[in-house]
């Protein structure tokens, strides 16, 4: 095997029809079927003049070449085995239950909201009615917050876990290939439901079990142990052990745990805003294009960080999630609260690109809650989510206001047009965010238009409020064993419990709490 390095022009590289004839000619060898060349990385390189796309490939003896799929993905029948409870059915969750399968442990996955199919219908409510349904919504059921996000798949999580093998659990269960070679790959909201509900038939096939529709409510503890799970119907499920993925948004399992005196802590974490600009505008800064990015390139994305001096100390300012050819989607949990986020489709083919930009928050931010304990952070959370919704009416409309004119200080006479289909309303943002927030953002956003120029600008436009970045409380685990330092059979899992930030980095971590609670389960036995 050897390695070579080759650049290509866009109409080259994303030509399906053509790319694989023009790989081989560029690097000199027949299409003879006595090689193969595999793509182990693609990436945009819009450095120069114009834009190219440079690969780097393997070469192999054809009689040497590894299979697609190295991975072998098959499972054993877990349905007579013991039972491990998993919480969740995000992607902590579920690459939890495949993993405990192929141990050879039943899974049963206790999740609040409802399957992938039913999970639409109150998405469609919360758009075009403004109703949130506290139980699914676009944080909580099958898939979790993942499967209507932007279903981008890097992290920068290298140590957790194996990024290859997850890769390829989804390309099996149907994702597109080049995920395993794309530098940021992405699979899209509209790809996602799909393979979620593939990910859930193996599950089921191989013996385990998913209950939608089923909210835990209360924790069995015995002698410092948990041996099980109370739910919604007051059925009590008793498991080997419990894997707590419950995403970050899942406000009443930290209260749960708080009422229960089990250990909590209040968690640094960032809040801001989405930003909104057209993509075309986006991509002529990016790629640095006349008129637009033409027929083969994807829309352009950007990754932004600024240190700003607010009140004598420095703020760290960041592009989060940031969505091109994307959405902005109402993301609340619960009536009478406001939270935007963002999505793509897989073609990336909207004509707005969206970002979250937000502001670094720890726990001197929100010391007037110190009353409400490890709970301190998600109080102030909710506190300006609150604010964002009584400010902009009372419904899902979001608060807003033209980017230029919110760093000003100004209230927006008129807003541009917008993906956040329950709509906008124009207020004076001083008033939705803290003033250290507020402060920190309008420092960043001018700086951001020094470093693209067109950035800054009264033709985008900010949304708020962009506040689940990641969980305001973490639940502690040992760093070794992955168990709660206080409840044995415990194991804190994924974004809700602050080990992850995203669909790869939860999957992993997934995967590492099944084997912790086998390998704790061998020590026991």
């Amino acid at each position: 095997m050897r390695i070579a390095d080759i650049a290509l022009w866009p109409e080259e590289a994303f030509n399906e029809s053509l790319f694989p004839g023009i790989l081989y000619d560029r690097l000199g060898l027949k299409k003879d079927d006595s090689l193969r060349v595999v793509p182990v990385k693609r990436s945009i390189d819009a450095r120069g003049k114009k834009v190219c796309v440079r690969f780097q490939c393997e070469i192999y003896d054809a009689s040497e070449a590894p299979p697609v799929l190295a991975m072998h993905h098959e499972y054993p029948d877990v349905t007579n085995r013991p039972t491990v409870i998993v919480v969740g059915c995000g992607p902590a969750g579920l690459f939890a239950a495949l993993k405990l399968i192929s141990l050879g442990y039943k899974p049963v996955i206790f999740e609040r909201g409802k399957d992938v199919q039913a999970r639409r219908r109150d998405l469609a409510a919360i758009n075009k009615e403004h109703l949130v349904n506290p139980e699914s919504n676009y944080c909580f059921g099958e898939g979790g917050a993942g499967t209507y996000s932007d279903g981008k798949l890097y992290t920068r999580s290298k140590k957790r876990g194996d990024i290859r093998k997850v890769l390829e659990t989804l390309v099996a269960h149907g994702a597109r290939p080049d995920i395993l070679f794309d530098a940021h790959p992405h699979i899209g909201t509209n790809k996602l439901p799909r393979l979620v509900a593939e990910l859930r038939q193996t599950i089921l096939d191989h013996g385990g079990e998913i209950h939608f529709n089923t909210k835990v409510t209360g924790f069995i503890i015995e002698s410092e142990r948990i041996v099980g799970v109370e739910i919604s119907s007051g059925a009590k499920i008793h498991g080997e052990g419990v894997i707590l993925a419950t995403g970050h948004s899942a406000r009443d399992i930290f209260s749960l745990l708080h009422r229960q005196n089990i250990l909590i802590e209040a968690k640094a974490f960032a809040l801001g805003l989405r930003v909104e600009h057209s993509q075309n505008l986006i991509d002529r800064i990016q790629y640095h294009c006349p008129v637009d990015r033409g027929p083969w390139l994807p829309a352009s994305s950007y990754s932004l960080v600024h240190q700003s001096f607010v009140n004598g100390r420095e703020r760290g300012v960041f592009s989060f999630c940031m969505c091109p050819g994307g959405f902005i989607v109402p993301s609340a949990t619960a009536p009478g609260e406001v939270v935007v986020n963002g999505m793509s489709p897989s073609r990336r083919d909207s004509v707005f690109a969206n970002s979250g930009i937000v502001v670094a928050v720890d726990e001197n931010d929100f010391s007037r809650y110190q009353d409400q304990g490890a709970l301190a952070g998600l109080a102030f959370q909710s506190g300006i989510e609150r604010m964002a919704c009584a400010l902009a009416g009372g419904s899902q409309k979001a608060p807003a206001a033209r980017l230029v004119d919110f760093v000003e200080g100004k209230v927006s006479a008129e807003l541009l047009p917008t993906s956040y289909q329950p709509g906008l309303a124009s207020v004076d943002m001083k008033q939705v965010l803290p003033d250290f927030i507020y402060e920190a953002l309008r420092r960043a956003f001018r700086e951001f238009g020094k470093k693209m120029k067109g950035y800054y600008t009264n033709d985008a436009q900010v949304v708020g409020v962009e506040s689940r970045t990641s969980s305001p409380v973490k639940i502690p685990r040992d760093r070794e064993t992955m168990e709660h330092p206080q409840i044995k059979g415990l194991f804190p899992c994924g974004e809700g419990a602050g080990y992850a930030g995203g669909i790869m980095s939860a999957a992993m971590d997934g995967e590492r709490c099944a084997e912790a609670l086998v390998r704790q389960l061998a020590l026991r036995y």
